[in-house]
């Protein structure tokens, strides 16, 4: 009995090979739960306005066009403003993830550039991602609305620019140079606190040294067509700008070149090159100019000529137009706010003495300088300011404007017109112009009756010459002159009436020298036909006798 209990005890603890089935099977799970956590990647959450495009289990995370992820959650952040999608990494994408990296979402796009992402109107849109150099690690990111302008390696320097001409750069928008594109705008956000836009431009290696501390900005909207006192100018840009606008960059001629910049410099963003260009004149004297004719036409950024030298600008018209005029002023005159800009006659390196600048144009106020309104573009009617020595100008004396020095003005050359056109109008005004008029009417029927005599002598002369015995008169006088001409025939030398007519002469001839003795003799003594011819003296008269 005891034998059997204890056969019977070894059966019942003896282990079933039937369990080694599970525990083989439980450890290859567990071998392959460790090699799935080990095996995958890093997860990161992206951060972006809207999920559209992006599902859940599809939407790839790409690189070069390879394969380094796949969104596994899309969901809505706590304050709901934006949405946040978790993806899980391949393991080998994680040296690519730090605070450099960038990501944005590839899918259809029209832009300035051209049409870009249309692989995924079939495939449907994926994550672009851009690794980073940095050894700062990050696995939270924001999502690019667009794709980044230049690689965070590429060689090149990135500036900030500012402007107070509003919106008018898009991230994407060219840097040209010359009309080469250099560089593109990353970024452009609006500075809510100072009311100014920022933008952040990228310059491409090797045109990044184009770029010194003189440079300025200026937006390009490829037409630049303006018509005003200097005349009619077109300046077109590069077909890009011409389409979607851009931002140009130089160095303006009359300053140096400077110092390359070494990048994050913030520069000023100006609307045109003309404004540009005008920003380098940073010292200068204001004079204000009391005009009694009319500013029409006389703009902000007007140029003040010395006999066709551009030497300031017009800053404002009117200035401080409710300020009090001078006691001296009879007329109530416009302020204009004008600059004198010595550094565009200095050189280079010549520094502007504004003191000895203000001295001179003093003593030039007493020789007779003086400023004149003057048409500088017929078509526009854009005036402009020009500077000039007048002869027989009146006595200056010294003024003052609200704080600022008077410049001394004289009438333009419209206003002079203007005043003698005037002057002859009151002359014709004052004519007695009724007794003309009716000298002038009788004048007009007198010539008026003369005509008509005219017409009517016209009239009878026509009768006369269509009368047919008129008409026979070339006929007659032919026939006459046919007759004079055998007349005149007769009278040869050789004809007998020509020898009868010269024997008659001769006869008159003799004739005429018996009676000259006779005609002598009366003109000595008239009454020799009456008393007889006497050589004796003259009687004496005597008294009569008693």
């Amino acid at each position: 009995m005891p034998d059997a209990h204890r056969a019977q005890r070894q059966r019942k603890s003896r282990l079933s090979p039937i369990w080694i089935i599970p525990l083989v099977a439980i450890l290859i799970g567990l071998w392959l739960v460790y090699d799935n956590y080990a095996s995958r990647g890093p997860e990161v959450v992206l951060e972006m306005p809207n999920a559209e495009g992006i599902e859940a289990g599809k939407t790839l995370i790409k690189t070069r066009n390879v394969q380094v992820g796949r969104v596994e959650n899309v969901q809505l952040s706590e304050d709901l403003s934006h949405t946040l999608v978790t993806a899980r990494m391949s393991t080998d994408a994680e040296s690519m993830l730090n605070e450099e990296t960038r990501f944005w979402v590839v899918k259809p796009r029209i832009g300035r550039e051209g049409i870009s992402g249309l692989n995924t109107v079939l495939s449907g849109a994926y994550i672009q991602l851009q690794p980073g150099n940095s050894e700062v690690l990050q696995y939270r990111f924001k999502i690019l609305e667009h794709p980044p302008v230049a690689p965070p390696g590429a060689k090149g320097i990135r500036i900030q620019l500012v402007s107070q001409v509003g919106s008018a750069l898009q991230v994407g928008d060219p840097v040209t140079y010359q009309g080469l594109t250099v560089g593109r705008v990353e970024n452009t956000e609006f500075d809510l606190e100072n009311r100014q836009m920022d933008h952040r431009l990228f310059i491409e290696s090797p045109y990044d040294g184009l770029v010194t501390e003189n440079t300025r900005f200026w937006s390009a909207s490829g037409v630049d067509l303006r018509l005003n006192s200097e005349g009619f100018r077109v300046n077109v840009e590069s077909v890009e700008t011409l389409l979607g606008g851009g931002v140009t960059f130089a160095v303006p001629e009359d300053i140096p070149m400077g110092k390359k910049a070494s990048g994050d410099e913030t520069y000023e963003l100006f609307s045109d090159e003309d404004s540009a260009i005008q920003g380098t004149y940073n010292r200068y004297l204001e004079y204000v100019l009391l005009i009694e004719d009319t500013v029409r036409g006389l703009s902000k950024g007007s140029p003040v000529e010395y006999r066709g030298v551009r030497v300031g600008t017009v800053a404002a018209v009117p200035w401080n137009f409710s300020a009090p005029q001078p006691d001296t002023r009879q007329r109530f005159a416009i302020p204009v706010l004008i600059r004198i800009e010595p550094q565009r006659l200095s050189t280079k390196e010549e520094p502007v003495k504004l003191d000895e600048w203000r001295e001179r144009f003093d003593r030039m106020f007493n020789y007779g300088l003086r400023a004149t309104l003057k048409a500088g573009n017929l078509l526009t009617g854009a005036l402009f300011v020009d500077l000039n020595f007048v002869k027989e100008a009146p006595d200056y004396e010294a003024e003052n404007f609200d704080g600022k020095t008077v410049f001394p003005t004289t009438p333009g050359g419209f206003a002079q017109i203007e005043q003698k056109v005037s002057n002859l109008l009151d002359k014709l005004n004052d004519l007695e112009v009724e007794p003309v008029l009716g000298k002038l009417e009788q004048n007009l029927s007198a010539s008026e009756k003369t005509l008509k005599e005219v017409r009517s002598a016209t009239e009878s002369f026509k009768s006369l010459l269509e009368d047919p015995q008129t008409r026979e008169i070339p006929s007659n006088l032919n026939a006459s002159l046919r007759e004079l001409r055998q007349t005149l025939k007769g009278l040869s030398p050789d004809s007998s009436v020509y020898k009868e007519l010269t024997r008659t002469l001769q006869s008159v001839e003799k004739l005429v020298r018996d009676l000259q003795p006779v005609a002598e003799t009366l003109r000595e003594k008239p009454n020799a036909l009456i008393f007889d011819r006497s050589d004796g003296p003259d009687p004496v008269p005597q008294a009569p006798r008693r």
